[in-house]
């Protein structure tokens, strides 16, 4: 009841006082946090810059946070900043990322790992049921389509990112497969150019067949679809312009609101209409690997030292899946 509650209470206090005073002295400026946090400057308020124990995600931002790296961390909505938002006006948005080579991570790596779940469970559930036919079972069947299109993804991520790989020589940084915060969802490929931030979308999609329809005008409407396989598929148009705004908006939070941010959607092994080019449906650009080459390359606003920084900043946020 609300005795024993009290009782627990209070003998909490006093456990922690005796921790306390029994503790060695904390050198001027510090002080003993909870879940190991250190606190180095106490802000106004319940905030206080800290060294997190654990890793965490900006609140202003929704960038990742590091373990063991300094953040602004408050006590009242157990949130967490990061110093170039808490700082903006002392802090290079860049400054505090270590400048080592960043490493580009694996291409399809969730998604394999995705299909390397569901395949193991499959199995394991077929033998479990069928202890003596199950491996002739496994061996006449096949996967399910829903497992199947894991598998394909990652291929098709792979092919990109062998395309995207090759451009590193001309300057361009490429980051594969991020995870966006605080969703289970990733971006395939962001790559940094002179020509700004490109978010590509791979979708491996073998012998279908790419083509756009417009419906209306004649004083309705124009309205552009994307048709793969005869089957309306706009919908991957809109998936890549969420994509987009996310990495739009975090780079603006920034200083790069001048960056241009430029969404491709990559069909590998697919078939597109002899003679045709690159598609473009509401800003965003369809098109298969070899063309993307051209598109990243050309020249833009970016010099080698702001297409590092850029890299970086991005990789801090988007880390990977």
């Amino acid at each position: 009841g609300r005795g024993l509650r009290a009782w627990a209470f209070g003998s909490f206090k006093t456990c922690c006082a005796r921790h306390l005073n029994n503790s060695p002295r904390l050198p001027t400026g510090q002080s003993r946090g909870c879940g190991g946090l250190r606190t180095e400057v106490t802000m106004a308020g319940s905030t206080n810059l800290m060294t997190l124990r654990y890793p965490g995600v900006c609140v202003t931002c929704g960038a990742a946070v590091p373990a063991k790296s300094s953040a602004y961390f408050d006590r009242t909505t157990k949130t967490v900043t990061c110093r170039p938002c808490a700082e903006p006006a002392a802090s290079d948005p860049v400054a505090d990322i270590p400048r080592q080579r960043i490493a580009a991570g694996t291409a399809g790596g969730s998604a394999q790992r995705e299909y390397d779940r569901r395949s193991a469970k499959r199995k394991a559930r077929i033998r479990a049921e069928h202890p003596i036919m199950g491996r002739l079972i496994l061996a006449l069947s096949d996967e399910p389509q829903s497992t199947k299109a894991w598998a394909a993804g990652a291929r098709g991520e792979q092919v990109v990112a062998q395309w995207l790989d090759q451009l590193t020589s001309h300057g361009v940084r490429v980051l594969h497969d991020r995870r966006i915060p605080r969703t289970r969802a990733n971006i395939d490929h962001l790559v940094i150019g002179p020509a700004g931030v490109f978010v590509i979308d791979s979708k491996y999609y073998r012998g279908r067949r790419i083509e756009l329809r417009t419906q209306g005008g004649w004083g309705r409407p124009r309205l552009q679809k994307l048709v793969v396989g005869g089957r309306d598929q706009t919908k991957l148009v809109e998936g890549i312009h969420w994509q987009v705004q996310l990495v739009r908006e975090f780079l603006a939070a920034h200083g790069g609101n001048a960056v241009p941010v430029v969404g491709m959607l990559c069909f590998v092994d697919a078939e597109w209409p002899p003679g045709s080019s690159p598609l473009v449906i509401d800003d965003i650009h369809i098109l298969w690997p070899k063309k993307i080459r051209d598109q990243v390359r050309r020249a833009g606003v970016l010099d080698e030292t702001a297409i590092g920084d850029w890299q970086r900043l991005l990789a801090g946020a988007f880390r990977p899946a």
